[in-house]
């Protein structure tokens, strides 16, 4: 720790050079998506299938086996209930801004899925069990969850297809400052988006179902 250069002083040629090509090469402002889903889009679907395999092995452990039944609402405010109503809506606005502008603003597919995730949390701090369970079925999220994933090898399949090597850009590069800048990487950006955002609703599933629903149920 003590041998840490301070604040400012960058020793590693990596992060300017990125720095430089980022925006000549690949037409992206945002040079950690430029890195992300360029420069290193092989590592960053390792990082994405590390994430399904996690989520899995959790909902292994976690999942009882048991019937599930249905819950009486743990929420009994009207305004915090009409609340609920609008701010779920917001997150989702915020989380697909922040996936859609990844190639431009601070944000990308793994912020903005958890941002995404984040709304069907609200749903159950503000609204109660009954709503929030529509969109805590994993029958519906395990193959949202795995077209995320699938989709990011699809896309270097494609390229591949193409005669191009794997993940190589199969669309071009756009414009600098525009959300489409990143040509083929912007898929990258959503199916990375959807596969975050999907894992983690699976995993706070999960929790509701063998931790929190069943105390509230005891406590009744």
């Amino acid at each position: 720790m003590a041998g840490l250069p301070h604040f400012g002083h960058y020793r590693g040629p990596y992060g300017v050079v990125l720095d430089r090509l980022a925006v000549p090469e690949r037409h992206v402002e945002n040079v950690v998506n430029a890195t992300t889903y360029d420069f290193r889009g092989f590592d960053t679907m390792g990082e994405e299938f590390i994430l399904f395999s996690a989520v899995t092995g959790v909902v292994l452990l976690l999942r009882g086996g048991k019937p599930r039944r249905h819950r009486e609402e743990i929420v009994r405010s009207d305004l915090v209930r009409v609340i609920g109503g609008v701010g779920p809506a917001l997150v989702v606005v915020l989380g697909l801004w922040l996936v859609a502008f990844g190639f431009v603003t601070p944000g990308g597919g793994f912020q903005g899925g958890v941002a995404l995730a984040g709304a069907t949390t609200v749903l159950f701090v503000t609204v109660g069990y009954t709503a929030w369970s529509r969109f805590g079925d994993e029958r519906i999220l395990d193959p949202i969850e795995s077209l995320g994933a699938g989709g990011y090898v699809v896309v270097g399949l494609a390229a591949l297809a193409s005669g191009l090597p794997f993940l190589a850009n199969i669309l071009g590069f756009g414009t600098p400052g525009s959300i489409r800048s990143g040509g083929s990487a912007d898929l990258l950006n959503w199916a990375a988006g959807i596969e975050v955002a999907a894992a983690n609703v699976i995993l706070v599933a999960e929790f509701v179902e063998e931790y929190i629903a069943p105390k509230v149920r005891a406590r009744r």
